[in-house]
């Protein structure tokens, strides 16, 4: 567990490197492995990253450890969904993505929303794991459409009663 890293919202400076953790912690997934291999698919995924830190205006959370960004979570759309939580390779498997769904629950539960929901690809077993352990269930397990990759993936969706 990280205890120097810390939360904080996104600002403008820190945008790019939103990106950058977003598309390498995206990378590194076994997840996406099929897809790796299409260079289109690679770089819409790219791309969509970049747009959405230049854009974001929805809850973004941005952890920070000496000052760099690590890792950060989104509830973009619904105020029950998490949509996002990426934290760059070299950091993962350190408490740092369970912080930021933690830190999303606590905003969750001050809102007085009594379920939240995640979703991720279905192969993506450390973040399944991450989100079980953080009190969620899978309660759907199916395929949807990938506006950003332009494909269908296999997904689960979770949710937790808070």
């Amino acid at each position: 567990m990280v205890t120097e890293a810390y939360i904080t919202d996104l600002n403008e400076g820190d945008r790019e490197a939103v990106a950058l953790v977003g598309f390498a912690a995206w990378q590194s997934s076994g997840a996406f492995r099929d897809t790796h291999l299409d260079p289109a698919v690679i770089e819409r995924v790219r791309k969509a990253f970049e747009s959405f830190a230049l854009e974001a205006s929805s809850d973004v959370a941005i952890v920070k450890l000496d000052g760099v960004v690590v890792g950060w979570g989104a509830r973009e759309g619904a105020p029950d969904y998490i949509s996002d939580i990426w934290v760059h390779p070299q950091w993962q498997g350190r408490g740092i993505g369970r912080h930021l769904v933690e830190h999303f629950l606590d905003r969750m539960r001050g809102a007085d929303i009594p379920i939240a929901k995640i979703a991720t690809h279905a192969r993506n077993e450390n973040a399944i794991k991450l989100y079980e352990r953080c009190g969620f269930e899978i309660v759907w397990s199916g395929t949807s459409w990938s506006e950003h990759m332009q494909i269908e993936l296999p997904k689960v969706r979770l949710e937790k009663v808070l």
